[in-house]
């Protein structure tokens, strides 16, 4: 089955992403919203029919998966989504948290606010995407959208290295969340830290971006 949408991520360098690019980026929101599941082997062939494409990207992105340490290659099967520990996902927590939080609430005082007034249907987009349970368009909205201020923040490695802790942990959690109704709490979040970053209260910005890893961490727990 293709997937729902073709992920619309912040380019690199302002360069248009390659067709394996692409693909890559849908099989880390596949693999992020529970559609692909760790342990589970899939094969290039298998992956490309379900996701509408030729093999050869599916096979390229999964051995850049690899790299990233995403998912093990089984020989003459394909690949397995690897797992990911309690404590790798404290770790990686604990890095976002001492990046993102003074990164992101020192945007209260140097982002201009037209700039930041973009990001306001990005944050839109998650609210409505948790709402509607669709995993796949939440999780790129809300890659875009910290992307998107970090990126305002002029250091192009922060956002990469953000990007990598994303690709790294997944959300496990979004699936039970969004049965629950409770992935609408998070989602909501991103509009408070628009809101906060637009009045210019770096300490507001500080204590929802605080809670909101918090609540992501919760998420990765969640059963």
């Amino acid at each position: 089955m293709a997937p729902r949408h073709t992920p619309s991520l912040p380019l690199l360098g302002g360069r248009k992403p390659s067709h394996r690019e692409r693909v890559a980026d849908a099989l880390r929101a596949a693999l992020i919203a529970g559609e692909l599941r760790p342990g589970d082997v899939y094969s290039a062939p298998g992956l490309a029919a379900r996701f509408g494409v030729s093999a050869t990207p599916v096979r390229e992105a999964m051995l850049d998966l690899a790299k990233e340490g995403l998912v093990d290659t089984v020989p003459n099967k394909g690949f397995r989504v690897t797992a990911v520990s309690e404590k790798q996902l404290d770790e990686y927590t604990h890095i976002r948290s001492l990046v993102e939080i003074p990164t992101t609430a020192g945007l209260a005082v140097t982002a201009d606010p037209v700039a930041l007034e973009a990001l306001r249907p990005v944050a839109q987009e998650i609210v409505t995407s948790a709402a509607a349970g669709d995993l796949i368009a939440y999780v790129e909205a809300d890659l875009g959208f910290h992307l998107g201020l970090l990126t305002l923040a002029g250091n192009g490695h922060l956002v990469e290295v953000v990007r990598d802790l994303r690709r790294r942990s997944r959300l496990y959690g979004l699936t039970a969340l969004a049965a629950q109704g409770r992935l609408e709490t998070s989602a909501k979040e991103h509009l408070e830290i628009l809101d906060a970053l637009l009045a210019r209260d770096e300490e507001a910005v500080r204590a929802v971006m605080t809670r909101h890893l918090g609540h992501v961490r919760g998420m990765w727990a969640a059963p």
